[in-house]
């Protein structure tokens, strides 16, 4: 039978098989686990059953503490309970979840792995939080990608009912989260084979009924209390067995083999890596291209992190390795060493100290922290840092630490030759681009031969601010989780005007490359607005450049500045995936999906826009030389201090990745007022006073989210060196000494 692909990211992955496992599911909307909830929601919502044919029911609570203790009620009761979380969210359910595990309940956490507030808040991705719960007692899962998302999610439920113990499972919070795949879809019949009905009742015969009365939680005292804490230890003994006994029934169902732990690399290494999460992708597509070459590295994938499996990871480390580097995606401040590390390090000195192997170099490095790039680049740098003959013991890589030395040094030409194609679009938060390019991917994944993947970089004020994309697909299943980088996207779309004049983007596109740009100007006179440096850079690179107007495509067809679906057709019509044709009714058929909800007049305009669009799309003729003398715009203008130039205009023109740690302060105190620095150009349209209509109420400039209208009262004598055309009228209402003006 031909495998059923579909389009979705880790999050929407990993519901799915939530919602088919479980008949309570308690939720607090958390970013960037928001998504799992609200796909349970409103399946549950339309009717959508679980594997024993009922709705689950599904709660929203005041808290995440709430939502925990609604699971640990409801597990109480035998019903079959999950929840999602991420970040402080999850700190919140500690409390529960020391009771969940003592009480040996089954239950699966779903996790969006992400930053805990620190010196700053971040809604980004590492493994901080989930480090933090990994004394509660939970079992860890972690998954690497979707598909993994997907599978070991449901591992995770049929050895949680085996073991009795709660598991946690983990995956970066948007690297993994939020990327969408194309994978392989889980058939009911699988999920059938892997849950043990037997298993199910006997959770059910453990709950506290009135029919079966018994006592749970109660007040334990000195003289017995530390014997019942050691009662559980046959249980996670056992559990690694467990685990790995559901990955094998999983293969022998699906194909798809996973192991406690992984190894990828030579069979003699002498450098392994040691990683888990979205990462270890990275690890391993550069330890096969290197061991191509004939170097002798390795990777180990965790994927079971608690019960730590030291047999099955002393048995996946090769005999012949030398130095172990092991990476940690989050930091413990004044610790010996990061988890990860500590757990590696006891597991090779246990193994030495028994006389069962030598004892390596180890040493730890951190990556990643708040979804911080991670590169193949930065993964051979860490190789090179384990060939060297003194290693740093401690280590950061992806950082320029010019204040305690700890980070690597990283060549950044150092890429990977793929048979993918690569785009990259740039956007304003809501404006729709986002939207629109996932079901671009989706188009691509589900009606081509193509694998395809997307990923989409937010900032964190979301509305309003720099979107960019990142699609690629091709005829292999793509392993990339990480940016396309400079010199490597086959073509770039600029859905924003004003991010032209202050993003230098077209560093990121390659030889030949194809470029669309949203502009107010036509074919003709788009060229001169260009800056000096992307002129040149189109002219060295070869770049094809199109234009449109896409602003006016979509006003004159009523979807005021929606200009996703507009963009959207012109991608598909030079990106030549698709025959024209069929690509665009594809489209078509995807703005109804996404837009039926809004009704058939809000469809009917994505129609016209689409249909609108190629015949305003024209292509710039490229001229031999430079004529432009301008250059991108200044992130700051106006006198600022010495903070705001180095280091807010750095963030602002996208360059914070650069920033040292030294330019950041120790406790996380910033200057205030900066934001008045930071002028995103929201607006087509700047607002005129009309002086004949105005009342003088002031709630124009209360409400104007640019703050670009300013009212004063003040003498009139002031206007005596007004520049001409300054309009102004008697105030009325205000007083000042002499004859009070308004403007």
């Amino acid at each position: 039978m031909a495998k059923k692909m579909i389009a979705v990211d880790g999050n929407e992955a990993t519901a799915n098989i939530a919602h088919k496992l479980s008949e309570v599911i308690a939720i607090y909307p958390i970013t960037p686990s928001s998504p799992m909830a609200e796909h349970s929601d409103a399946w549950s919502a339309v009717g959508k059953k679980n594997l024993w044919g009922q709705v689950p029911s599904v709660f929203e609570m005041q808290s995440e503490g709430g939502a925990a203790g609604t699971v640990h009620g409801a597990l109480q009761a035998g019903a079959l309970t999950t929840t999602f979380t991420a970040s402080q969210g999850l700190l919140l359910m500690i409390p529960n979840m020391y009771k969940i595990a003592g009480e040996l309940t089954p239950t699966v956490f779903h996790v969006t792995a992400r930053s805990l507030a620190a010196q700053g808040l971040s809604i980004f991705g590492d493994q901080s939080d989930v480090m933090a719960c990994r004394q509660t007692g939970f079992a860890m899962l972690a998954s690497a990608s979707v598909q993994e998302c997907q599978d070991i999610a449901l591992i995770a439920h049929a050895a949680t009912l085996k073991s009795r113990v709660p598991m946690m499972h983990f995956f970066d919070g948007f690297r993994t989260s939020h990327e969408v795949m194309k994978i392989e879809a889980m058939e009911d019949s699988v999920i059938r084979a892997m849950i043990d009905e037997k298993l199910v009742k006997a959770c059910r015969d453990r709950s506290l009924t009135p029919d079966r009365p018994t006592i749970r939680g109660t007040a334990q005292n000195p003289d017995v209390y530390f014997q019942g804490r050691e009662t559980v230890n046959p249980f996670y003994n056992a559990l690694p067995e467990i685990v790995q006994k559901y990955m094998d029934q999983f293969a022998s169902l699906t194909g798809r083999q996973y192991n406690l732990v992984e190894y990828v690399g030579a069979k003699d290494a002498e450098r392994v890596i040691v990683i888990m999460g979205s990462g270890a992708d990275t690890v391993e597509d550069t330890v096969n291209h290197l061991v191509a070459q004939g170097e002798k590295i390795g990777v180990i994938n965790i994927h079971l992190y608690r019960p730590f499996p030291m047999d099955a990871f002393m048995a996946a480390l090769p005999k012949t390795v030398k130095t172990i580097a092991v990476l940690d995606r989050c930091k413990e401040p004044g610790s010996a060493g990061e988890p990860l590390f500590q757990d590696v390090l006891t597991a090779v000195t246990e193994s030495v100290m028994a006389g069962k192997s030598t004892l390596p170099k180890i040493i730890g490095g951190r990556y990643g922290l708040s979804s911080k790039e991670f590169t193949p680049a930065m993964v051979k740098a860490v190789f090179d840092e384990c060939a060297k003959k003194d290693p740093k013991a401690r280590f950061t890589v992806g950082i320029n630490d010019d204040v305690t030395h700890t980070s690597l040094t990283v060549d950044p030409s150092f890429k990977l030759q793929k048979k993918f194609i690569q785009a990259m679009f740039f956007g304003l938060g809501a404006d729709g681009t986002v939207g629109a390019n996932k079901n671009s991917i989706k188009i691509i994944a589900n009606y081509t031969d193509n694998f395809a993947q997307g990923y989409f970089v937010y900032d964190s004020k979301k509305s309003g601010s720099m979107t960019t994309s990142h699609l690629r697909f091709g005829p292999e299943v793509i392993n990339a989780p990480y940016l396309i980088g400079e010199n490597e996207a086959d073509f770039i779309a600029c859905h924003h005007t004003p991010h032209l004049g202050l993003i230098n983007m077209l560093k990121f596109a390659k030889t030949g490359a194809v470029f669309l740009l949203n502009t107010t100007h036509g074919p003709d006179t788009a060229w001169d607005t260009f800056p000096r440096l992307v002129q040149q850079q189109i002219i060295d690179k070869k770049i094809r450049v199109f234009v449109i107007d896409g602003y006016d495509v979509a006003e004159k067809t009523g979807m005021g500045r929606r200009i996703n679906t507009i963009m959207q057709t012109c991608f598909f019509a030079k990106a030549g995936i698709l025959a024209e044709d069929k690509a665009i009714q594809l489209i078509k058929d995807y703005a109804k999906k996404t837009y039926a909800k809004k009704g058939d007049t809000v469809v009917q305009q994505n129609w016209d826009a689409i249909d609108a669009s190629l015949a305003h799309l024209s292509e710039i003729k490229i001229p031999a030389q430079v004529t432009s003398t301008k250059e991108l715009r200044a992130p700051i203008h106006g006198k600022a201090s010495e903070f705001v130039n180095t280091v807010t205009a750095e963030i602002i023109r996208g360059n914070g990745d650069l920033l040292p740690v030294s330019k950041m302060p120790v406790d996380g105190v910033f200057p205030s007022a900066t934001t008045k620095y930071e002028k995103r150009d929201l607006s087509l349209k700047i607002p005129i006073w009309d002086s004949n209509t105005c009342v003088q109420c002031g709630k124009c400039a209360m409400v104007c989210p640019h703050a670009a209208i300013r009212i004063k009262v003040y003498d009139k004598s002031e206007l005596a060196n007004a520049p001409a055309g300054f309009k102004s009228v008697a105030a009325k209402g205000y007083k000042v000494d002499g004859e009070p003006m308004f403007s």
